[in-house]
């Protein structure tokens, strides 16, 4: 192959490999801060708590957070809640608070919270929780899902089991 040739061949992948890397940044930091302000969303979106009461997150802001959306007609969700009820009993002297939002009515859900013994707070969610789910990464919506806060409120882990 001719030196030219050569040359041009190598600036061109270059220039491709430099239009593959700015396009992938600008993906990345568009994913980042819609996953931001999702997070932000999260934080203060007013809930139901099992006794009626409105609840926000950003009333829990210092700890960090373990958002678990789930339903009573989930048997995934049933099956990992004992290992939520045990982290909550471990981690919750340190500062990790989990955080059920169960998309489900308010009586099954007390109900099988009383049942099983939850041992952490409860909130119900309705469809728009659904476009929560969906805007924190969630496409499919499916159940259960998890969401892991700093202190500060930043999503630094997205789970769709914790099983």
């Amino acid at each position: 192959m001719p030196r030219r040739a050569a040359w041009v061949l190598a600036a061109a992948v270059a220039l491709a490999a430099l239009g593959a890397g700015l396009w992938l940044g600008t993906t990345q930091r568009q994913t980042s801060q819609a996953t931001a302000d999702a997070a932000t969303g999260l934080t203060t979106l007013g809930f139901t708590n099992l006794q009626g009461a409105t609840q926000s997150l950003a009333d829990l802001r210092g700890q960090v957070l373990v958002v678990n959306f789930w339903a009573t007609w989930c048997p995934p969700c049933r099956e990992e809640i004992p290992s939520l009820i045990r982290t909550q009993t471990r981690f919750g002297p340190e500062g990790v608070q989990i955080v059920g939002i169960a998309i489900d009515s308010v009586d099954k859900t007390r109900e099988y919270a009383s049942n099983i013994g939850i041992n952490y707070p409860i909130l119900i969610g309705g469809m728009e929780t659904v476009d929560l789910v969906r805007s924190l990464g969630n496409k499919a919506g499916g159940l259960p899902f998890t969401v892991i806060l700093d202190r500060q409120g930043k999503v630094v882990e997205i789970r769709k089991s914790v099983v």
